[in-house]
């Protein structure tokens, strides 16, 4: 029977797919060399596989990453020390994740450029805000934005494993 730490691991790389060392490394939120140890526990238990040489780990070898997911995970690990382990899962189209955060929910959206119309497909909640995540902050100018409250992000990797997130208010 596995630890919770590891059904967690199963769960996330269940609903996301392939996903980062790193990433899941902060998800678990432990020291670096306890989640280590337990990913390597469930590498032997044959339950995880490196993916990409190692890069990323997925359920099996052939799982292949989505660089949108990719990105909102590395959006929700800056809140994820205030969200519950179980907290956070796919979300629908064309917002790539959800989580709780303090009984608000919220939905990571990853635009690429000229993807702006795609934010005519959300659909406000009262309880619901949006982070809108774009490959540049002068992206967001143009965008008509849905009527929730709304954040907006950029994901640079700067040639670093782990990005640089930066998080902008609504944009007039």
């Amino acid at each position: 029977m596995l630890l919770q730490d590891e059904q967690n691991v199963v769960k996330w790389l269940s609903q996301y797919g392939a996903l980062t060392k790193t990433q899941v490394i902060k998800m678990l939120q432990k020291p670096k060399s306890t989640a280590e140890k337990i990913i390597n526990n469930l590498h032997k238990e044959l339950m995880i596989s490196n993916v990409g040489g190692g890069y990323y780990l997925g359920l099996d070898r052939m799982a292949r990453p989505d660089q949108r997911t990719i990105i909102a995970v590395w959006v929700l690990l800056k809140f994820i020390e205030y969200v519950d382990p179980m907290a956070h899962y796919p979300a629908v189209y064309p917002s790539q994740l959800f989580f709780l955060k303090e009984n608000t929910g919220y939905e990571i959206v990853v635009l690429y450029d000229g993807e702006g119309a795609n934010l005519k497909l959300l659909q406000p909640d009262e309880d619901l805000k949006y982070i809108i995540v774009v490959p540049h902050i002068s992206m967001a100018k143009n965008l008509k934005l849905p009527k929730a409250p709304c954040l907006f992000a950029t994901v640079d990797y700067k040639g670093a494993d782990e990005p640089e997130v930066n998080f902008y208010k609504e944009i007039d």
